[in-house]
């Protein structure tokens, strides 16, 4: 998957997003209503869910004001195009009660005071399992609630391995005797930040030091002893061709989806997003969570969730919040996998049959333990091209791993210094 294509489905043009704070109540029909005076209970509340996996939303309002006497109006909204939507019906003086965000466009949301902290953030997370709590959570604040949950994973073909390696050492052994046979075995775009993070920060690297649940932009740790073992790592898999030269830049997303559906490799790292259309080509498709690194440690995905904030704008918040808390619950989250395959990072799914029986959702949830969310604070904006041009540095032994994350940390630095004058 391109970088730019991967931004795009986990994260929210800030500019558009901008364009929430001229939105608030109004009288049209796409638009949140006043309060009615009817014991304190607004005429409707507006959701804006994403395209194409509305139903159970819609279900989940039906019931709602069948329960409570509040209409909720489900509107239909890509979630990587709503910022367009926001643009247009600001100004009007329109827009919803509740949004769907990337977790990860959180802290530039709220530094521009366009959504509202949750009033019991605390209470409100507690089905939630820690990682995704973390990801909904700015500056000690939660903003929230988690929907669904993506993270990359390891996907294998079971034509070509029985079971999945449990450490990275075996995959490395089977990738050397693929190569023999002129063939690869393990795949991955180690040369884009969003998959390498799970290797850096497996052996010690950490993009902004988490301090008291804020993330501190000054201390950044992608140039440290753990982050430079992780970079020689991937410029290992490089360097002893077990990747391909072609699996580096904007078409290596498509180099190793082409080489695992023609079952030229046997196992790739990859999300959840990929399942469809490797199992569309007629790969007999396992899934697991990552091997562990030769330190024995995990490899520590980057996560991301989708999650389903308040404007600030609304004048129905206690209401916005009740529906919400229906709408994340157990019954509802179990509702939205079997319609949509979203693995909804509800602790008590986990142990759920539905969510064991599927060897996709079962990896992404054990994964999850293990991830990081991406951090949701606006400097986050400024490491991804450097990572990318350091690591692909690497990957073409153009620069040896020091010297690369060193430059890399240093232009985040300079960019990030920049951006806050």
């Amino acid at each position: 998957m391109e970088m730019k294509k991967l931004v795009a489905g986990l994260s929210v043009s800030v500019m558009a997003i901008g364009a929430l704070a001229a939105c608030g109540g109004g009288t049209d029909s796409d638009s949140s209503s006043n309060t009615s005076g009817d014991g304190g209970k607004p005429d409707k509340i507006v959701i804006w869910e994403d395209t194409e996996k509305a139903e159970t939303t819609k279900a989940a309002a039906k019931a709602f004001e069948e329960k409570e006497g509040v209409k909720v109006e489900v509107k239909e909204v890509k979630m990587t195009d709503q910022q367009k939507k926001v643009a247009l019906d600001g100004p009007a003086d329109k827009g919803p009660d509740i949004i769907l965000l990337p977790h990860d466009q959180i802290g530039t949301v709220v530094d521009q005071g366009l959504i509202t902290e949750l009033k019991d953030g605390e209470k409100a997370l507690e089905p939630f399992i820690d990682t995704a709590k973390s990801a909904v959570t700015f500056d000690g604040k939660v903003y929230g609630y988690p929907k669904a949950v993506e993270t990359p994973i390891l996907l294998f073909n079971k034509d070509e391995l029985k079971e999945a390696p449990a450490s990275m050492d075996d995959l490395y052994k089977v990738s050397t005797e693929q190569k023999k046979d002129g063939k690869y075995g393990f795949l991955a775009l180690w040369d884009n930040f969003y998959f390498a993070h799970g290797v850096v920060a497996g052996f010690g690297g950490y993009v902004f030091k988490e301090d008291g649940g804020a993330l501190d932009p000054a201390d950044i740790g992608l140039n440290n002893e753990g982050a430079v073992e992780g970079f020689e790592y991937i410029g290992k898999w490089y360097e002893e061709g077990l990747f391909p030269k072609g699996l580096i830049g904007e078409s290596g997303g498509q180099a190793m989806d082409q080489l695992f559906t023609e079952k030229k490799a046997h196992s790739v790292m990859n999300g959840p997003w990929a399942v469809a259309g490797y199992t569309d080509a007629g790969v007999n498709l396992g899934a697991a969570p990552m091997p562990t690194l030769p330190n024995g440690e995990p490899i520590k995905t980057f996560m991301g969730v989708k999650t389903y904030a308040l404007s600030a704008y609304t004048e129905n918040q206690e209401w916005a919040e009740m529906f919400l808390q229906e709408l994340t619950n157990e019954e509802n989250a179990l509702a939205m996998f079997e319609a949509y395959n979203e693995i909804p990072p509800v602790a008590a799914l986990e142990s759920n049959e539905t969510i064991t029986s599927n060897e996709v959702a079962k990896a992404v949830f054990d994964q999850a333990t293990n991830a990081i969310p991406m951090p949701n604070i606006p400097e986050m904006g400024q490491v991804w091209e450097p990572m990318a041009q350091a690591l692909q540095l690497v990957a073409t032994g153009k620069q040896d791993a020091q010297k690369s994350a060193d430059d890399a940390v240093k232009v985040i630095e300079q960019q990030i210094q920049a951006n806050n004058q």
